[in-house]
Protein backbone atom coordinates (compact mmCIF):
# COMPACT_ATOMS: atom_id res chain seq x y z
CA UNK A 1 0.00 0.00 0.00
CA UNK A 2 1.22 3.80 -0.81
CA UNK A 3 1.36 6.20 1.54
CA UNK A 4 -1.20 8.13 -0.71
CA UNK A 5 -3.65 5.40 -0.05
CA UNK A 6 -2.60 4.29 3.27
CA UNK A 7 -3.22 7.83 4.25
CA UNK A 8 -6.34 8.75 2.62
CA UNK A 9 -8.07 5.37 4.71
CA UNK A 10 -6.95 6.85 7.72
CA UNK A 11 -8.09 9.69 7.97
CA UNK A 12 -8.53 11.44 4.14
CA UNK A 13 -10.68 14.10 5.18
CA UNK A 14 -8.45 15.32 8.00
CA UNK A 15 -5.73 18.37 7.30
CA UNK A 16 -2.42 16.81 5.91
CA UNK A 17 -0.60 19.76 4.64
CA UNK A 18 -0.51 24.08 5.16
CA UNK A 19 1.08 26.74 3.93
CA UNK A 20 0.06 30.32 4.49
CA UNK A 21 -3.52 30.38 3.58
CA UNK A 22 -3.78 26.81 1.60
CA UNK A 23 -4.45 24.01 3.21
CA UNK A 24 -5.23 20.34 2.04
CA UNK A 25 -6.40 16.84 3.42
CA UNK A 26 -4.84 13.19 3.04
CA UNK A 27 -6.95 12.77 0.53
CA UNK A 28 -5.89 15.84 -1.79
CA UNK A 29 -2.26 15.56 -1.28
CA UNK A 30 -2.96 12.02 -2.32
CA UNK A 31 -3.81 12.99 -5.42
CA UNK A 32 -1.55 15.03 -6.52
CA UNK A 33 1.58 12.71 -5.11
CA UNK A 34 -0.08 10.01 -7.43
CA UNK A 35 0.17 12.25 -10.40
CA UNK A 36 3.37 13.48 -9.59
CA UNK A 37 5.21 10.10 -9.37
CA UNK A 38 3.25 8.37 -12.07
CA UNK A 39 4.18 11.71 -13.96
CA UNK A 40 7.74 11.92 -13.46
CA UNK A 41 7.68 8.07 -14.88
CA UNK A 42 6.75 8.61 -17.99
CA UNK A 43 9.76 10.94 -18.68
CA UNK A 44 13.28 10.11 -19.28
CA UNK A 45 15.40 10.92 -15.82
CA UNK A 46 18.46 9.66 -16.58
CA UNK A 47 20.56 7.06 -15.22
CA UNK A 48 20.91 8.79 -11.75
CA UNK A 49 17.30 9.64 -11.40
CA UNK A 50 17.84 13.27 -10.11
CA UNK A 51 15.33 16.03 -10.24
CA UNK A 52 15.95 19.25 -8.93
CA UNK A 53 13.50 21.82 -6.58
CA UNK A 54 14.11 25.51 -7.28
CA UNK A 55 11.38 27.31 -5.78
CA UNK A 56 10.48 29.14 -2.37
CA UNK A 57 8.52 27.08 0.50
CA UNK A 58 5.16 26.05 -0.23
CA UNK A 59 2.48 23.23 -0.33
CA UNK A 60 3.70 22.37 -3.93
CA UNK A 61 7.09 22.14 -2.90
CA UNK A 62 6.45 20.03 -0.27
CA UNK A 63 4.84 17.49 -2.78
CA UNK A 64 7.11 17.83 -5.51
CA UNK A 65 9.67 16.30 -2.86
CA UNK A 66 7.16 13.66 -2.19
CA UNK A 67 6.57 12.64 -5.17
CA UNK A 68 10.05 12.38 -6.66
CA UNK A 69 10.42 9.90 -3.81
CA UNK A 70 7.42 8.47 -4.73
CA UNK A 71 9.03 8.15 -8.27
CA UNK A 72 12.26 6.36 -6.70
CA UNK A 73 14.02 9.26 -7.64
CA UNK A 74 16.83 11.89 -6.32
CA UNK A 75 15.48 15.24 -4.81
CA UNK A 76 17.90 17.87 -5.63
CA UNK A 77 17.26 20.83 -3.54
CA UNK A 78 18.44 24.12 -4.76
CA UNK A 79 18.23 27.34 -3.17
CA UNK A 80 15.82 29.78 -4.77
CA UNK A 81 18.25 32.74 -4.33
CA UNK A 82 21.00 31.67 -6.89
CA UNK A 83 21.33 33.17 -9.92
CA UNK A 84 20.60 31.40 -13.38
CA UNK A 85 24.63 30.83 -13.31
CA UNK A 86 24.70 29.50 -9.77
CA UNK A 87 21.71 27.43 -10.63
CA UNK A 88 23.12 25.93 -13.43
CA UNK A 89 26.26 25.01 -12.40
CA UNK A 90 23.89 22.60 -9.63
CA UNK A 91 21.40 21.57 -12.14
CA UNK A 92 25.08 20.18 -14.49
CA UNK A 93 26.56 19.20 -11.58
CA UNK A 94 24.10 16.86 -10.19
CA UNK A 95 22.74 15.63 -13.30
CA UNK A 96 19.75 16.91 -13.08
CA UNK A 97 16.76 15.72 -16.36
CA UNK A 98 13.93 18.11 -14.74
CA UNK A 99 13.43 20.86 -12.57
CA UNK A 100 10.45 22.16 -10.62
CA UNK A 101 10.47 25.88 -10.22
CA UNK A 102 7.72 28.58 -9.19
CA UNK A 103 6.71 31.59 -10.25
CA UNK A 104 9.59 33.72 -8.63
CA UNK A 105 11.80 31.42 -10.05
CA UNK A 106 10.89 30.70 -13.74
CA UNK A 107 12.83 33.38 -14.92
CA UNK A 108 16.57 32.14 -13.61
CA UNK A 109 15.34 28.59 -13.94
CA UNK A 110 14.59 28.30 -17.61
CA UNK A 111 17.52 29.98 -17.78
CA UNK A 112 19.72 27.57 -15.47
CA UNK A 113 17.68 24.73 -17.56
CA UNK A 114 19.06 25.73 -21.03
CA UNK A 115 22.59 25.97 -19.81
CA UNK A 116 22.39 22.41 -18.09
CA UNK A 117 20.49 20.60 -20.78
CA UNK A 118 17.29 20.10 -18.80
CA UNK A 119 14.35 19.77 -20.99
CA UNK A 120 11.55 19.37 -18.76
CA UNK A 121 10.94 22.54 -16.20
CA UNK A 122 7.34 22.01 -14.06
CA UNK A 123 6.42 25.46 -12.96
CA UNK A 124 3.61 26.73 -9.70
CA UNK A 125 2.09 30.04 -9.13
CA UNK A 126 0.73 32.98 -11.57
CA UNK A 127 2.74 32.59 -14.62
CA UNK A 128 1.86 33.93 -17.97
CA UNK A 129 1.24 31.92 -21.23
CA UNK A 130 3.77 30.25 -22.82
CA UNK A 131 4.60 28.31 -25.85
CA UNK A 132 8.21 27.17 -24.62
CA UNK A 133 7.55 23.34 -25.29
CA UNK A 134 10.20 22.63 -22.12
CA UNK A 135 7.92 24.41 -19.67
CA UNK A 136 4.70 22.66 -17.80
CA UNK A 137 2.07 24.16 -15.99
CA UNK A 138 1.78 22.52 -12.66
CA UNK A 139 -1.77 22.24 -12.60
CA UNK A 140 -2.31 20.85 -16.94
CA UNK A 141 0.91 19.10 -16.30
CA UNK A 142 -0.54 16.67 -13.16
CA UNK A 143 -4.10 16.89 -15.11
CA UNK A 144 -2.31 14.88 -17.75
CA UNK A 145 -0.88 12.60 -15.25
CA UNK A 146 -2.33 9.10 -14.39
CA UNK A 147 -4.21 9.01 -10.99
CA UNK A 148 -3.51 4.79 -10.53
CA UNK A 149 -1.31 3.77 -7.36
CA UNK A 150 2.25 4.30 -8.36
CA UNK A 151 4.72 1.46 -8.52
CA UNK A 152 6.65 0.82 -5.06
CA UNK A 153 9.04 -2.09 -6.49
CA UNK A 154 11.93 0.72 -7.49
CA UNK A 155 14.58 1.52 -5.10
CA UNK A 156 14.70 4.80 -3.14
CA UNK A 157 17.46 7.18 -3.73
CA UNK A 158 18.95 9.72 -1.13
CA UNK A 159 18.35 13.35 -1.63
CA UNK A 160 21.61 15.74 -3.30
CA UNK A 161 22.14 18.81 -0.84
CA UNK A 162 24.18 21.15 -1.74
CA UNK A 163 26.42 22.66 0.84
CA UNK A 164 26.27 26.32 1.14
CA UNK A 165 29.34 27.31 -0.79
CA UNK A 166 30.86 29.54 1.99
CA UNK A 167 34.55 28.53 0.78
CA UNK A 168 34.01 28.12 -3.02
CA UNK A 169 31.57 26.61 -5.45
CA UNK A 170 29.13 24.36 -3.62
CA UNK A 171 29.70 20.60 -3.46
CA UNK A 172 26.70 17.84 -3.84
CA UNK A 173 26.82 15.41 -1.11
CA UNK A 174 24.15 12.63 -0.85
CA UNK A 175 22.20 12.28 2.83
CA UNK A 176 24.15 9.92 4.66
CA UNK A 177 22.73 6.44 6.14
CA UNK A 178 22.20 7.96 9.03
CA UNK A 179 19.78 10.69 7.63
CA UNK A 180 18.20 8.40 4.70
CA UNK A 181 15.74 5.74 5.85
CA UNK A 182 16.77 3.73 2.87
CA UNK A 183 15.19 -0.15 1.99
CA UNK A 184 14.88 -2.27 -0.86
CA UNK A 185 11.94 -0.72 -2.22
CA UNK A 186 9.61 2.45 -1.98
CA UNK A 187 7.55 0.31 0.18
CA UNK A 188 9.83 -0.76 2.59
CA UNK A 189 11.15 2.84 2.80
CA UNK A 190 7.59 4.31 4.03
CA UNK A 191 7.47 1.76 6.38
CA UNK A 192 11.32 3.04 7.88
CA UNK A 193 10.31 6.81 7.27
CA UNK A 194 7.79 5.70 9.74
CA UNK A 195 10.07 4.51 12.04
CA UNK A 196 11.68 7.65 12.85
CA UNK A 197 11.07 9.32 16.27
CA UNK A 198 9.80 12.47 15.46
CA UNK A 199 6.75 10.73 13.92
CA UNK A 200 5.13 10.41 17.49
CA UNK A 201 5.95 13.79 18.46
CA UNK A 202 2.59 15.22 16.28
CA UNK A 203 2.42 17.90 13.80
CA UNK A 204 5.93 19.49 12.35
CA UNK A 205 6.49 23.00 11.94
CA UNK A 206 8.72 23.73 9.25
CA UNK A 207 9.70 27.43 9.55
CA UNK A 208 13.46 27.11 7.20
CA UNK A 209 13.75 26.90 3.55
CA UNK A 210 13.50 23.77 2.26
CA UNK A 211 16.79 23.59 0.10
CA UNK A 212 18.45 23.00 3.73
CA UNK A 213 18.42 19.84 4.91
CA UNK A 214 16.93 20.33 8.44
CA UNK A 215 13.67 21.83 7.02
CA UNK A 216 13.92 18.86 4.29
CA UNK A 217 12.64 16.32 7.31
CA UNK A 218 9.70 18.11 7.39
CA UNK A 219 9.30 16.53 3.40
CA UNK A 220 10.05 13.44 5.09
CA UNK A 221 7.84 13.54 7.88
CA UNK A 222 4.70 14.42 5.19
CA UNK A 223 5.48 11.13 3.33
CA UNK A 224 5.29 9.17 6.96
CA UNK A 225 2.15 10.93 7.70
CA UNK A 226 2.97 13.32 10.12
CA UNK A 227 0.99 16.42 9.53
CA UNK A 228 2.82 19.14 8.25
CA UNK A 229 2.81 23.07 9.07
CA UNK A 230 5.24 25.00 6.38
CA UNK A 231 5.80 28.86 6.59
CA UNK A 232 6.21 30.40 3.39
CA UNK A 233 8.77 32.35 5.13
CA UNK A 234 10.63 32.83 8.89
CA UNK A 235 8.49 35.33 10.72
CA UNK A 236 9.27 35.14 14.62
CA UNK A 237 5.64 35.68 15.63
CA UNK A 238 4.32 33.54 12.52
CA UNK A 239 6.14 30.84 14.46
CA UNK A 240 4.30 31.22 17.60
CA UNK A 241 1.31 31.61 15.60
CA UNK A 242 1.04 28.35 14.02
CA UNK A 243 2.55 26.57 17.02
CA UNK A 244 -0.75 27.69 18.70
CA UNK A 245 -3.23 27.20 16.00
CA UNK A 246 -2.14 23.84 14.92
CA UNK A 247 -0.75 22.26 17.93
CA UNK A 248 2.73 21.79 16.51
CA UNK A 249 4.47 18.82 18.32
CA UNK A 250 7.97 19.53 16.71
CA UNK A 251 10.16 21.74 14.49
CA UNK A 252 13.66 22.30 13.57
CA UNK A 253 15.18 25.51 13.87
CA UNK A 254 18.77 27.31 13.86
CA UNK A 255 19.94 29.89 16.66
CA UNK A 256 19.16 32.61 14.34
CA UNK A 257 15.27 31.78 14.76
CA UNK A 258 15.71 31.35 18.33
CA UNK A 259 17.44 35.03 18.73
CA UNK A 260 14.48 36.24 16.83
CA UNK A 261 12.20 34.86 18.23
CA UNK A 262 13.17 35.99 21.52
CA UNK A 263 13.52 39.56 20.31
CA UNK A 264 9.60 39.47 20.13
CA UNK A 265 8.29 41.88 22.73
CA UNK A 266 7.11 40.10 25.90
CA UNK A 267 3.37 41.26 24.88
CA UNK A 268 3.68 39.24 21.53
CA UNK A 269 5.63 36.04 23.55
CA UNK A 270 3.34 35.64 26.19
CA UNK A 271 -0.32 35.36 24.30
CA UNK A 272 0.56 32.39 22.51
CA UNK A 273 0.25 28.98 24.48
CA UNK A 274 3.09 26.83 22.78
CA UNK A 275 2.29 23.95 25.33
CA UNK A 276 1.73 21.39 22.60
CA UNK A 277 5.38 21.50 21.77
CA UNK A 278 6.95 18.15 22.45
CA UNK A 279 10.52 18.15 20.40
CA UNK A 280 12.82 21.23 18.84
CA UNK A 281 15.40 20.03 17.45
CA UNK A 282 18.23 23.07 16.76
CA UNK A 283 20.97 22.66 14.61
CA UNK A 284 22.67 24.78 11.78
CA UNK A 285 25.14 26.10 14.01
CA UNK A 286 26.63 26.55 17.72
CA UNK A 287 23.99 28.08 20.03
CA UNK A 288 24.86 30.94 22.02
CA UNK A 289 24.42 30.16 25.62
CA UNK A 290 22.99 33.23 26.66
CA UNK A 291 20.38 32.32 23.84
CA UNK A 292 19.91 28.47 24.68
CA UNK A 293 19.58 29.39 28.39
CA UNK A 294 16.37 31.66 27.53
CA UNK A 295 14.91 29.72 24.99
CA UNK A 296 15.17 26.14 27.70
CA UNK A 297 13.53 28.72 30.06
CA UNK A 298 10.99 29.38 28.25
CA UNK A 299 10.08 26.63 26.00
CA UNK A 300 11.10 24.00 28.88
CA UNK A 301 13.49 21.00 28.26
CA UNK A 302 11.65 20.05 24.73
CA UNK A 303 14.67 21.57 23.24
CA UNK A 304 17.69 19.46 21.48
CA UNK A 305 20.75 20.48 19.96
CA UNK A 306 22.11 18.33 17.25
CA UNK A 307 25.37 18.95 15.86
CA UNK A 308 26.90 17.83 12.37
CA UNK A 309 26.60 18.38 8.95
CA UNK A 310 24.74 17.91 5.39
CA UNK A 311 27.39 15.36 4.67
CA UNK A 312 27.45 12.99 7.79
CA UNK A 313 24.25 13.86 9.47
CA UNK A 314 24.09 14.03 13.22
CA UNK A 315 27.34 13.58 14.81
CA UNK A 316 26.60 14.88 18.34
CA UNK A 317 23.59 15.37 20.30
CA UNK A 318 22.22 16.58 23.91
CA UNK A 319 19.37 17.33 25.53
CA UNK A 320 18.00 20.48 27.78
CA UNK A 321 18.93 19.12 30.40
CA UNK A 322 22.57 17.76 29.50
CA UNK A 323 22.51 21.34 28.24
CA UNK A 324 21.98 22.81 31.07
CA UNK A 325 24.35 20.56 33.23
CA UNK A 326 27.18 20.79 30.84
CA UNK A 327 26.56 24.82 28.96
CA UNK A 328 27.69 25.29 25.97
CA UNK A 329 28.61 21.87 24.73
CA UNK A 330 27.13 20.25 21.43
CA UNK A 331 26.60 17.07 23.22
CA UNK A 332 28.46 13.57 23.10
CA UNK A 333 29.25 11.28 19.87
CA UNK A 334 26.09 9.19 18.73
CA UNK A 335 26.50 5.95 16.84
CA UNK A 336 28.58 5.09 14.38
CA UNK A 337 30.52 8.35 15.64
CA UNK A 338 33.30 8.71 18.17
CA UNK A 339 35.23 12.39 18.78
CA UNK A 340 39.11 12.71 18.27
CA UNK A 341 40.66 15.82 19.31
CA UNK A 342 44.60 16.45 17.49
CA UNK A 343 46.90 19.20 17.50
CA UNK A 344 48.45 20.46 14.56
CA UNK A 345 50.73 17.59 13.92
CA UNK A 346 47.54 15.11 14.25
CA UNK A 347 48.62 14.05 16.85
CA UNK A 348 45.45 12.85 19.85
CA UNK A 349 45.64 15.15 22.93
CA UNK A 350 44.08 14.50 26.06
CA UNK A 351 40.28 15.43 27.09
CA UNK A 352 39.79 19.00 28.27
CA UNK A 353 42.92 20.02 25.90
CA UNK A 354 41.47 22.49 22.94
CA UNK A 355 42.36 21.15 19.38
CA UNK A 356 41.44 20.18 15.98
CA UNK A 357 37.76 18.33 15.84
CA UNK A 358 37.50 14.92 13.93
CA UNK A 359 35.37 12.16 14.28
CA UNK A 360 35.68 8.38 13.34
CA UNK A 361 33.11 6.82 11.76
CA UNK A 362 32.81 3.18 12.30
CA UNK A 363 31.74 2.75 9.28
CA UNK A 364 34.37 4.15 7.39
CA UNK A 365 32.52 6.25 4.91
CA UNK A 366 32.74 9.81 6.22
CA UNK A 367 32.72 12.37 4.12
CA UNK A 368 31.34 11.98 0.77
CA UNK A 369 30.85 14.12 -2.02
CA UNK A 370 29.54 14.00 -5.92
CA UNK A 371 31.97 15.81 -8.00
CA UNK A 372 34.38 16.40 -5.55
CA UNK A 373 37.33 15.69 -3.50
CA UNK A 374 37.01 14.76 0.16
CA UNK A 375 40.63 14.65 0.78
CA UNK A 376 40.40 18.20 3.01
CA UNK A 377 38.01 16.53 5.40
CA UNK A 378 39.81 13.62 6.22
CA UNK A 379 42.97 12.76 8.34
CA UNK A 380 42.82 9.40 7.21
CA UNK A 381 40.13 7.45 5.57
CA UNK A 382 36.52 8.01 8.45
CA UNK A 383 38.24 10.22 10.05
CA UNK A 384 36.85 13.55 9.03
CA UNK A 385 36.40 16.97 10.31
CA UNK A 386 33.83 19.17 9.86
CA UNK A 387 35.98 22.39 10.24
CA UNK A 388 36.26 23.21 14.11
CA UNK A 389 38.41 23.46 16.86
CA UNK A 390 37.42 22.64 20.89
CA UNK A 391 37.65 19.75 22.98
CA UNK A 392 36.20 16.63 24.76
CA UNK A 393 35.86 16.87 28.55
CA UNK A 394 36.37 14.18 31.01
CA UNK A 395 32.45 13.19 31.05
CA UNK A 396 32.76 12.91 27.05
CA UNK A 397 30.47 16.29 26.18
CA UNK A 398 31.87 18.32 23.11
CA UNK A 399 33.09 21.54 22.83
CA UNK A 400 33.54 23.97 20.05
CA UNK A 401 35.44 27.23 20.58
CA UNK A 402 36.15 28.41 16.61
CA UNK A 403 36.32 26.81 13.29
CA UNK A 404 39.93 26.69 11.70
CA UNK A 405 38.67 28.92 8.65
CA UNK A 406 38.06 31.62 11.28
CA UNK A 407 41.10 31.69 13.23
CA UNK A 408 43.01 35.04 13.19
CA UNK A 409 46.79 35.29 13.81
CA UNK A 410 47.92 38.53 15.06
CA UNK A 411 51.82 38.87 15.91
CA UNK A 412 52.09 35.22 15.65
CA UNK A 413 49.38 35.09 18.35
CA UNK A 414 46.68 32.38 17.52
CA UNK A 415 43.10 34.17 18.09
CA UNK A 416 39.68 32.44 18.24
CA UNK A 417 36.89 35.10 17.34
CA UNK A 418 33.95 33.04 18.96
CA UNK A 419 35.53 33.69 22.01
CA UNK A 420 34.89 37.33 21.82
CA UNK A 421 31.59 36.65 19.61
CA UNK A 422 30.57 34.59 23.49
CA UNK A 423 31.44 37.52 25.51
CA UNK A 424 29.50 40.52 22.86
CA UNK A 425 26.60 38.23 22.54
CA UNK A 426 25.19 39.13 26.00
CA UNK A 427 26.15 42.80 25.87
CA UNK A 428 23.35 45.39 26.16
CA UNK A 429 22.22 46.88 22.70
CA UNK A 430 23.92 44.30 21.07
CA UNK A 431 21.89 42.22 18.93
CA UNK A 432 23.83 40.10 16.82
CA UNK A 433 28.22 40.12 16.50
CA UNK A 434 30.70 38.71 14.06
CA UNK A 435 34.41 39.34 14.35
CA UNK A 436 36.79 38.98 12.01
CA UNK A 437 40.55 39.00 10.86
CA UNK A 438 41.12 42.28 8.66
CA UNK A 439 45.09 43.16 7.36
CA UNK A 440 47.66 44.98 9.71
CA UNK A 441 50.95 45.98 8.64
CA UNK A 442 52.77 45.65 11.94
CA UNK A 443 50.30 42.55 13.45
CA UNK A 444 49.66 40.93 10.07
CA UNK A 445 45.91 40.83 10.97
CA UNK A 446 43.49 42.29 13.38
CA UNK A 447 40.39 41.48 15.06
CA UNK A 448 37.61 43.47 13.97
CA UNK A 449 33.85 43.40 15.29
CA UNK A 450 30.92 43.67 13.23
CA UNK A 451 28.34 44.85 15.40
CA UNK A 452 24.49 44.65 14.63
CA UNK A 453 22.97 47.10 17.40
CA UNK A 454 19.21 47.36 18.96
CA UNK A 455 20.12 49.70 20.82
CA UNK A 456 21.46 52.92 18.40
CA UNK A 457 23.36 54.76 21.08
CA UNK A 458 25.88 52.15 21.98
CA UNK A 459 29.26 53.51 20.76
CA UNK A 460 32.40 51.78 19.91
CA UNK A 461 33.94 52.28 22.81
CA UNK A 462 31.52 50.74 25.11
CA UNK A 463 31.29 47.41 23.40
CA UNK A 464 35.47 47.55 23.66
CA UNK A 465 35.34 48.12 27.33
CA UNK A 466 32.82 45.69 28.01
CA UNK A 467 34.44 42.59 25.92
CA UNK A 468 38.22 43.98 27.65
CA UNK A 469 36.34 43.71 31.23
CA UNK A 470 35.86 39.81 30.45
CA UNK A 471 38.66 38.49 28.20
CA UNK A 472 42.20 38.67 27.90
CA UNK A 473 43.32 42.04 25.46
CA UNK A 474 44.90 39.92 23.04
CA UNK A 475 41.60 38.50 22.58
CA UNK A 476 39.29 41.19 22.27
CA UNK A 477 38.63 43.28 18.96
CA UNK A 478 41.16 45.85 17.98
CA UNK A 479 38.24 47.72 16.45
CA UNK A 480 34.13 47.70 16.12
CA UNK A 481 32.16 48.82 12.96
CA UNK A 482 28.28 49.04 13.13
CA UNK A 483 26.56 47.23 10.79
CA UNK A 484 22.87 46.63 9.57
CA UNK A 485 22.79 42.95 9.03
CA UNK A 486 25.72 40.09 9.27
CA UNK A 487 25.93 38.38 5.39
CA UNK A 488 24.35 34.76 6.24
CA UNK A 489 24.87 31.55 4.29
CA UNK A 490 21.97 29.42 3.02
CA UNK A 491 21.84 27.35 5.85
CA UNK A 492 21.69 30.44 8.52
CA UNK A 493 25.11 30.36 9.52
CA UNK A 494 26.96 33.67 9.61
CA UNK A 495 29.60 33.49 6.29
CA UNK A 496 33.06 35.27 7.06
CA UNK A 497 34.19 34.67 3.86
CA UNK A 498 31.86 37.28 2.70
CA UNK A 499 32.30 39.49 5.38
CA UNK A 500 36.18 39.32 5.20
CA UNK A 501 36.22 39.88 1.42
CA UNK A 502 35.53 43.42 1.24
CA UNK A 503 38.78 44.18 3.60
CA UNK A 504 41.37 41.61 1.91
CA UNK A 505 42.66 42.22 -1.52
CA UNK A 506 43.39 39.14 -3.40
CA UNK A 507 47.39 39.33 -2.45
CA UNK A 508 46.01 39.47 1.25
CA UNK A 509 43.92 36.70 1.08
CA UNK A 510 47.00 34.67 -0.30
CA UNK A 511 49.39 35.96 2.52
CA UNK A 512 49.83 32.87 5.00
CA UNK A 513 48.46 34.67 8.08
CA UNK A 514 44.99 34.75 5.95
CA UNK A 515 42.69 31.52 6.42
Amino acid sequence: MTFASRNAEDGGAQPALRCGDTEMTWDQTGTVLRRIANGLNTLDLGTLRRVAVFAGNSTEAVLAYGGITLAGASAVPVNFHLTAEEAAYIFEDSCASVAFVDANTLERGRAAAEAAGIATIIVWGDVPETVDPAIHRWDEWLSAASDVEPRTDLAPLPSLVYTSGTTGRPKGTELPPTAFAGGADIAEHLVRLGENSLVKQGRHLVVGPLYHSGPLVGTRLFLAGVPVTVLPKFDPEAVLEAIERDRVGSSIMVPTHFQRILALPDEVRSKYDLGSLRFVQQVGAKCPTDVKAAIIDWWGPVVWESYGASEVGTVCRISAEEWLEHRGSVGRPVPPFEVVVVDADGEPVPPEVTGRLYFRDATGRGVVYHNASNADAHLEPGLFTLGEIGYQDADGYVYITDRFSDMVVSGGVNIYPAESEQVLAAQPGIAEVACIGIPDEQMGEQLLALVVRNDPGLTESEVLAYCRDRLSHYKCPRSVEFVETLHRSAVGKINKRALRAPYWSRDDEAAPVQP
